[in-house]
């Protein structure tokens, strides 16, 4: 052996422990035992570079819940033909040359790695496991070609820039629109009739959501992150709206309550995203990224979802055979369904949510019409304390949750209206309120900034750099301040549930999401839509909520395969977070109130009534209601503890998973990057001298 050739010589073997005989489970799934204590950050979404010859190595089918095949490996290494793996995606590779994408290294090195070019591939090691030192990309499982280019989702039907026609264009941004009906329309259904709103007056709040985010949705397609996302009235704003709603100043009001405190979440919205736009457009948000990680990004998003365990099934329960129906078709479809396909749309996944809502409501309504519901000589329309047969009183509950011929907002409402701004009166400015919404503008600032990454791996050639991500933090802001004028309730911002929606339709194209846009601002005239919305009855609502925070708590948890998944460091900060989220707010929630109070507002309300019984009790009012108010929401929480611990806990930062961003720079000079951030219309070059908010 001394005395060959160093090239031929063979590589010494490794003696690992004998492994086991894999089972034909372990086969499909490519399943490989660990025996160290942590789970590897590339087993949870991460792609380490450089040099890699293996092109699919084990990548999961996002939707299908399975492993695609590899090659057999010989020797601890894959087969790799003389111009590269064999399997290339001939799609990329032509959008890359119309994208003048230059060949070689000078291409990959706009994010800093080097590239392995050439038949001559560096002997693999057996292990997947890359060294703690390695520059890690913390991407979803894509294909990395011979050229060191992390490819985009072959599975994909249409990403960023794709164009394919008019129809295709218009029937996927329709279906886009559709599988996020939940998110778009549940929010008026909840805060509305907490406010003291009427079913016409939900109608309206309906109308004009639907209107504000087609037309916030349009402005970031345009000028904010440029990324296919829906804009919308987002769960994050749900939790202090209703604290607002049951302040004590507000309780006893004479007159038309819905519009008195309307106007005072009008005036805390604007200023909030006043301040949201200015974090945006000033730079800050650039800074404020270095402390925004995944696993900071995790228990926060999933904190929003947990919260509303006291609203969820206690709603449901009204009329259990109803909203227990409406849960299981929900999890049937979405689960034991998801993989039927109909010509190639897996619509089961894809329209749970609607689907579950129509057939459920169907049924409603044959039992309403054959009498299920309806007891001799008793009116839902009597007020319970007006009921003075014992009977009726015992049946008007279920009368009023069970039937879906109480609300009368279908028939009410006009043919067409149009949501103008100032609609309810001049906006009410009160300080304490705006604090409180401008520290939940942060909140909702990180939850973008997960959806911007995660959603960039799946349709654009590289994640945005960081000006990029303040220019569509800062058009958030002013979306939400065109949402405070309108007056929808909540603030306007990213959706979380847009990644969910893009990895199950494989529709990433930005013309479909403007298209779905102007169709919504287009229903949004028609004033018999939002009136059938809003006479969806509140047990369906609940229901379909359960279900949409339950999600919206997953998909934040899901940020955690950019990290090192099984680090106890990271095991221990998530945890923390969420249990101090669920914890310290219950504190709040329950000091000062005896087990036998009765209070005026229902059960499902109390932990949102804070302010008048919480521990902060100085001399200055407003200081008690900002700390009541802050410190009982449970997302706020989970974020100081997850912030403080991830920032100053040490860890690597593959350990972190902290998130890569696209160089300025380099993305410059990349002509496939610039044509997926650029401004359109030549605005970008008018606003070339603002460095941190742009490529």
């Amino acid at each position: 052996m001394s005395s060959s050739d160093p090239k031929t010589r063979p590589k010494p073997v490794t003696r690992p422990p004998a492994p086991v005989p894999p089972s034909s489970w372990a086969k499909r799934t490519g399943f490989k035992p660990k025996f160290s204590g942590e789970t590897n950050a590339s087993d949870s979404g991460q792609i380490a570079l450089p040099p890699r010859s293996r092109e699919n190595e084990n990548q999961p089918d996002l939707e299908a819940g399975r492993a695609r095949p590899v090659p057999p490996v010989v020797n601890g290494e894959q087969p790799v033909s003389e111009k590269g793996p064999a399997e290339k995606d001939q799609s990329v590779k032509k959008r890359r040359e119309a994208d003048g994408t230059n060949k070689g290294s000078s291409a990959a090195a706009a994010n800093g790695h080097t590239v392995n070019n050439g038949a001559a591939t560096q002997p693999q090691q057996p292990t997947r496991r890359p060294s703690r030192n390695e520059d890690v990309v913390d991407v979803l499982p894509q294909n990395v070609d011979d050229e060191g280019f992390v490819g985009r989702h072959s599975h994909m039907k249409y990403e960023l820039r794709d164009t394919p026609g008019l129809v295709p264009i218009g029937l996927y941004g329709f279906q886009h629109y559709l599988s996020m009906l939940g998110s778009l329309i549940l929010i008026p259904l909840v805060i509305v009739p907490a406010m003291g709103g009427t079913y016409e007056d939900t109608a309206n709040v309906v109308s004009t959501v639907l209107f504000v985010s087609g037309v916030t949705t349009l402005l970031h397609s345009f000028f904010g992150s440029r990324l296919p996302l829906i804009q919308g009235s987002s769960f994050v704003f749900l939790a202090p709206a209703l604290a607002i709603i049951n302040s004590p100043e507000f309780r006893g009001l004479n007159g038309n309550n819905f519009k008195h405190i309307m106007k005072e979440l009008q005036g805390a919205i604007i200023i909030a995203s006043a301040f949201q736009a200015l974090l945006g457009y000033s730079g800050l948000m650039s800074l404020f990224l270095r402390l925004i990680n995944p696993v900071v990004v995790a228990p926060t998003v999933a904190a929003v979802g947990l919260s509303f365990y006291s609203y969820g099934f206690p709603q449901v329960g009204n009329c259990l055979e109803i909203g227990a129906v409406q849960i299981l078709l929900v999890i049937i479809f979405s689960l034991y369904l998801r993989k039927i396909s109909v010509l190639g749309h897996r619509i089961f996944l894809i329209y749970a949510v609607p689907l579950g809502l129509v057939i459920t409501w169907a049924a409603a309504f044959l039992l309403t019409e054959a009498g299920a519901y309806s007891y001799k000589g008793c009116d839902t329309n009597i007020p319970s304390s007006n009921i003075v047969s014992e009977h009726c009183r015992k049946h008007v509950s279920r009368m009023k949750h069970c039937r879906v011929d109480t609300s009368h907002a279908f028939k009410s409402s006009p043919w067409f209206r149009f949501p103008y701004p100032l609609q309810w009166g001049t906006p009410v400015f009160h300080w304490k309120m705006a604090i409180v919404m401008c520290v939940v503008s942060i909140i909702a600032s990180v939850d973008s900034v997960g959806s911007y990454h995660a959603s960039s791996l799946l349709v654009s050639s590289r994640p945005p750099t960081p000006g990029v991500v303040s220019r569509g933090i800062g058009l958030e802001g002013l979306s939400s301040i065109l949402a405070g004028l309108w007056g929808t309730g909540t603030g306007s911002t990213t959706l979380t549930e847009n990644v969910h929606t893009i990895a199950v339709t494989k529709m990433g194209s930005r013309r479909a999401v403007e298209l779905g846009a102007c169709v919504l601002i287009v229903l949004s005239l028609v004033g018999k839509v939002g009136g059938f919305i809003a006479s969806i009855p509140e047990v369906m609502v609940a229901a379909l909520l359960c279900f949409m925070w339950a999600m919206l708590a997953a998909l934040g948890l899901s940020n955690l395969r950019y990290s090192e998944a099984g680090s106890s460091r990271n095991i221990i900060i998530v945890g923390l977070s969420l249990f101090f989220s669920l914890s310290i707010p219950a504190y709040f929630q329950q000091y000062g109130i005896s087990p036998n109070s009765n209070l005026s507002v229902p059960s499902y309300f109390q932990p949102y009534i804070v302010t008048s019984h919480g521990p902060f009790r100085t001399k200055y009012e407003g200081v008690n209601y900002i700390m009541n108010t802050l410190l009982s929401l449970h997302m706020v929480i989970a974020f100081i503890v997850a912030v403080i611990l991830d920032n100053t806990v040490p860890g690597s930062r593959q350990e972190r998973g902290v998130y890569v961003w696209s160089e300025s720079e380099a993305a410059r000079r990349e002509p496939a990057v610039v044509k997926d951030y650029e401004l359109p219309f030549r605005v970008g070059r008018i606003f070339r001298w603002v460095k941190w908010v742009g490529l």
